[in-house]
């Protein structure tokens, strides 16, 4: 029987490749999850680069949220990232949920991140 560790790295694969099949050289949103935070990356995965990043453990978020495991606050950085991917002249990603699923705070960061200016 496989582990959950096991399951989860499956699942987060079988995720991203399904991503670099649609791609079409766009970067990806990459989002991970722990129990206290948040974080989000832009990827470029053809030149290897972050282009832009996001986390609740970022001063200016950090200190106007309650706390960094809510759909408050991954709305938050939804929005921070946006901002910071509009900046890196970045409109359009592909989202990489990796092993989580699209629920809660992942679907709050995406909405935000939508609502933002990234299409996804």
């Amino acid at each position: 029987m496989a582990s959950r560790k096991d399951t989860l790295v499956r699942r987060a694969n079988r995720v991203r490749r399904q991503i670099k099949a649609v791609a079409n050289g766009r970067p990806r949103l990459s989002v991970h999850r722990s129990s206290k935070n948040i974080y989000v990356q832009v990827i470029d995965d053809v030149a290897g680069k972050t282009l832009a990043s996001a986390s609740t453990l970022d001063t200016d978020l950090r200190s106007s949220l309650k706390t960094g495991a809510d759909t408050a606050a991954a709305a938050a950085v939804g929005k921070l990232i946006a901002e910071r991917a509009a900046k890196a002249g970045v409109k359009d990603v592909v989202f990489d949920r990796g092993a989580f699923i699209y629920h809660g705070r992942i679907k709050a960061l995406a909405d935000a991140a939508r609502e933002g200016g990234l299409n996804f």
